[in-house]
């Protein structure tokens, strides 16, 4: 049997409508400051909900020439910056690898609707003919991962992965094998997305998934209270640099911990609607638990999927208390979705590289406006205050639509 070869995380980079630097992001985080406010890229007056976690005053032009950002959609924009401090953290030099044991593995839940939405427009009203030369390569999925691996020189496994909400986690677990046997020594990975546009506010509002407290944005979002009434949109990337232990170690890279074990499953039932006693959640949790070769207790800190929904928050809850048992009770909880809102496709992404952090600074975000417990949500959620509380291990989940469950373990490097 192949031994798995040990896999670390060397590089972090973020984009979120709160900040796009991690070490700021997480001191907000920590902090409790929301990131989401009134809708402003587009014009929502006539819309059921009119706030987000969208990033109004965007402009990635140190990083990508505008010649270039004509050239791509936003969400492979924000793969790109997020990308690149992720690469500028790492310190690594890509000149000097074996390009083809390096690679690129994404995720993103939708990828260019911005750009449907306005080539579908210039069809209809323009006609065929004004349909822009470059709309495919703008829209598609794997425009962000490609990028990426163009600009480094990678030609090791590059993919993109389309799991919905569990998008940027699953990513990140086929990169951990990618690396654990023996096909590549480097992997960028996570996710990314845009779909705060027309399309996407109107038809997530539409199947009555989203909040509709207008009057009160930064309260919106509220995982695991009783008066949640649904998710808050962001956009955004999370991206992190995993590298084979050996090899980070020869090159002398900045360890921030060890990606420990990776595990999905499907509920094989609702195509939106989780499971309602998270029998599915449970699995992902207790493959990853396996794969870390770590028993439950182990664990100190989960930052749950915890997208402020009514089925969802409490699915979650229990598959928790189903795999941890009365281990669920000493653990600590949180969602920062209440802080940055669900950026779906890339929130794992994101959410790893803020445990990460949680890990390397002792530190547990708090779940923000959790003022009314949930009597079956009944679980340390670190209710809006952060806590202090040395981390041997951390779980990262991300449950999406179509019944995917992923959770990734991340640990103190021993």
């Amino acid at each position: 049997m192949t031994m798995k070869r040990r896999v670390v995380v060397t590089g972090l980079g973020v984009v979120t409508s709160l900040s796009c630097s991690v070490n700021d992001l997480f001191d907000r985080v920590v902090a409790g400051e929301s990131g989401i406010h009134g809708l402003r890229i587009f014009d929502c007056s006539k819309f059921k909900v009119t706030f987000a976690g969208d990033l109004y005053d965007w402009s990635p032009t140190d990083y990508i020439p505008h010649k270039e950002l004509k050239r791509i959609d936003r969400f492979t924009s924000f793969a790109l910056v997020a990308g690149t401090d992720a690469v500028q953290d790492c310190g690594i030099d890509f000149s000097q690898e074996d390009s083809f044991r390096c690679g690129v593995v994404l995720g993103s839940g939708i990828g260019g609707l911005k750009e449907i939405e306005t080539q579908v427009e210039r069809l209809l009203f323009k006609g065929p003919d004004r349909v822009s030369a470059l709309t495919i390569p703008k829209l598609m999925l794997n425009a962000a991962g490609g990028a990426i691996s163009i600009k480094y020189g990678m030609r090791g496994p590059n993919y993109t992965v389309a799991t919905a909400c569990a998008s940027a986690t699953n990513a990140i677990g086929d990169a951990l094998k990618s690396i654990q046997y023996d096909d590549a020594d480097v992997m960028i990975t996570g996710g990314t997305e845009a779909a705060i546009t027309p399309m996407g506010i109107s038809a997530f509002a539409n199947m009555r998934a989203l909040s509709e407290r207008n009057d009160e944005p930064t309260l919106a979002s509220r995982p695991f209270d009783l008066d949640r009434d649904g998710f808050v949109m962001s956009e955004g990337a999370g991206i992190l640099v995993l590298e084979e232990l050996e090899h980070a170690k020869a090159r002398g890279a900045n360890i921030y911990c060890e990606v420990l074990g990776f595990g999905a499953s499907g509920d094989a039932g609702h195509i939106t609607q989780p499971d309602e006693e998270g029998v599915g959640a449970a699995r992902a949790m207790t493959s990853a638990l396996r794969d870390a070769s770590i028993s439950p207790d182990e664990v100190d800190y989960i930052n749950a999927h915890g997208t402020s929904t009514p089925l969802g928050d409490k699915a979650e809850t229990q598959a928790i208390k189903s795999v941890y048992g009365d281990h669920a009770y000493q653990l600590s909880v949180s969602s920062t979705k209440s802080q940055l809102g669900h950026s779906l496709g890339a929130s794992g992404g994101i959410e790893l590289v803020l445990s990460v952090k949680a890990l390397q600074r002792s530190l547990v975000p708090p779940t923000i406006n959790l003022n009314t417990p949930d009597p079956a949500c009944d679980l340390d959620y670190t209710p809006n205050q952060a806590k202090e509380r040395q981390l041997r291990a951390a779980m990262s989940n991300s449950f999406g639509f179509g019944g995917h469950n992923a959770s990734v373990i991340v640990g103190a490097l021993r």
